[in-house]
């Protein structure tokens, strides 16, 4: 198995032609990806709205007859189709940044590693993009997927719209069309690619959500392990702290240390109260006053952890920026 030479992003091959205006980027991530079948429904697409085209297929450490199928798609469309290979599985953000690295469109276009939805409603997403949005994210209606997975989606999308502020109906379709300077101008990591429409508008960029066809689903039904759920609550709050608290820490931590406080003197200062009334039983004898004793403390600490992010963005506020200059006029 011979994988193909690598591609600089600024090397002679790419600058021999005209830059095409859309990368399609494609994450593989499972051997039976339909990569055929992906690429001919949205460059088909893009061919019949009169745009030109090129698209990169990583492979998040797949090989075999997927990691064939694309050789051949890259040698029979002339490199119009590139690949690229991770060693072992990274996940979709290190997909996406590493074709952004060698990526010649100015829009990037990113896609399910199977059909999922209609691309005849790619033309509606472009329209909405040469209207003036920097991200147009899409949204699956009439979906196809078992109910239960349905009620968690949309169980997870309203807790997002409730805590961030944005009114994002599908976070979880990756169907998205995006300008280069999103990328550049947004730092992501771990699965925040998944939230990437949600960062993108807080940061002051035109996000637009455009309702799709759902024609299928793959992937587990049902309930998932209690690590899915774990690591998605962590994720909500990792994002509602980037958006809302990365220059006022204080605030969140806080909030969380306030409360943690407050519990833990009500709940010392009752037993304290008690202990006056029935002096027989002492304090070391009620775990009530020990749990409140625990959390005051734990509420001070988290109280400092906010007061030294204070610290840190009072020190480094001139290299964070949470806006966006669209244009200057003069």
């Amino acid at each position: 198995m011979t994988r193909p030479t690598e591609i600089e992003p600024e090397s002679d091959a790419q600058e021999q032609g005209p830059r095409p205006e859309f990368t399609i980027v494609v994450p593989i991530t499972e051997p039976d990806a339909e990569v055929a079948e992906v690429v001919g429904a949205l460059g088909g697409q893009l061919d019949r709205l009169g745009r030109s085209w090129e698209c990169i297929l990583v492979y998040d450490g797949v090989t075999g007859e997927v990691w064939e199928r694309g050789l051949e798609l890259q040698a029979s469309s002339r490199d119009q189709v590139r690949t690229i290979a991770l060693n072992k599985p990274f996940g979709e953000t290190v997909c996406l940044s590493s074709a952004f690295d060698h990526a010649c469109g100015g829009v990037i276009l990113t896609s399910p590693q199977y059909v999922q939805t209609d691309p005849a409603d790619l033309t509606p997403i472009i329209e909405a993009f040469d209207e003036g949005a920097d991200l147009v994210a899409s949204w699956r209606r009439s979906r196809v997927d078992p109910w239960l997975n349905r009620v968690q989606s949309d169980a997870f999308n309203w807790v997002m719209r409730r805590l961030v502020g944005a009114d994002f109906h599908d976070l979880n379709s990756t169907l998205r069309v995006f300008r280069r300077e999103v990328l550049e101008d947004l730092t992501i990591y771990g699965d925040m690619y998944r939230y990437l429409p949600v960062i993108a508008y807080r940061q002051g960029f035109r996000v637009v959500e455009i309702p799709v066809r759902h024609l299928k689903e793959r992937g587990q039904a049902g309930l998932f392990g209690p690590g899915v759920y774990l690591r998605r609550m962590l994720d909500i709050l990792g994002v509602m702290f980037l958006t809302k608290f990365t220059h006022k820490p204080l605030r969140f931590f806080g909030m969380l240390g306030g409360a943690l406080l407050l519990s833990g003197a009500a709940l010392a200062g009752w037993m304290t109260m008690e202990w006056l009334v029935d002096e027989n039983m002492g304090l070391y004898q009620r775990p009530l006053f020990m749990v409140g004793m625990i959390l005051g403390v734990l509420g001070l600490q988290v109280i400092g952890f906010g007061l030294v992010g204070e610290i840190v963005i009072f020190t480094q506020a001139r290299n964070v920026r949470e806006y966006r200059v669209e244009r200057v006029y003069e």
